[in-house]
């Protein structure tokens, strides 16, 4: 291998193609784009997802069944150590806080608080959902726990 060979002929920017300019360029007179038809006008294109006439894929797979998550609750997660860490004795823990606090973000139907970690501060928990575990460490520690309702509430009737 000859060491300056191996850069030779790459360039940072590939030359754009130049059709129509002669036989000689191999890319003149139909510029590529063979004869007549469709293809060969201005502002021709096909749809991505075209498979050169055979049936396209979403049309050979079978559809069939039903699925829930579209329409499911998006549940944001709060663990204890997360309160544990981020919050003073006697305050008040809500979606608001959490949120001014850094602890969730974005779009949700609802918060729930999951008993991983310890609690050792007394907190005024008011929150959509709960664990088991969650609820007896809070209430423990000597806090309280509320249940507020979420902003849609279809799931939390049941």
């Amino acid at each position: 291998m000859i060491i300056d060979d191996v850069h030779r002929g790459i360039t940072k920017n590939k030359k754009r193609k130049r059709v129509g300019r002669g036989i000689g360029s191999g890319h003149g007179k139909t510029c590529g784009r063979g004869h007549k038809g469709y293809g060969s006008r201005r502002g021709s294109s096909t749809r991505r997802s075209f498979e050169g006439g055979q049936t396209p894929i979403f049309m050979r797979v079978a559809k069939r069944g039903f699925n829930n998550a579209a329409f499911a609750d998006k549940v944001v997660i709060v663990n204890l150590k997360d309160l544990e860490k981020n919050f003073q004795d006697n305050e008040e823990v809500t979606p608001e806080t959490l949120n001014k606090k850094g602890l969730i973000h974005g779009r949700y139907d609802a918060v729930k608080l999951l008993g991983n970690g310890e609690l050792t501060k007394k907190l005024t928990v008011r929150l959509h959902r709960y664990s088991n575990s969650a609820e007896q460490a809070v209430t423990a520690a000597g806090g309280k726990v509320e249940h507020i309702v979420a902003f849609n509430a279809k799931s939390e009737e049941a």
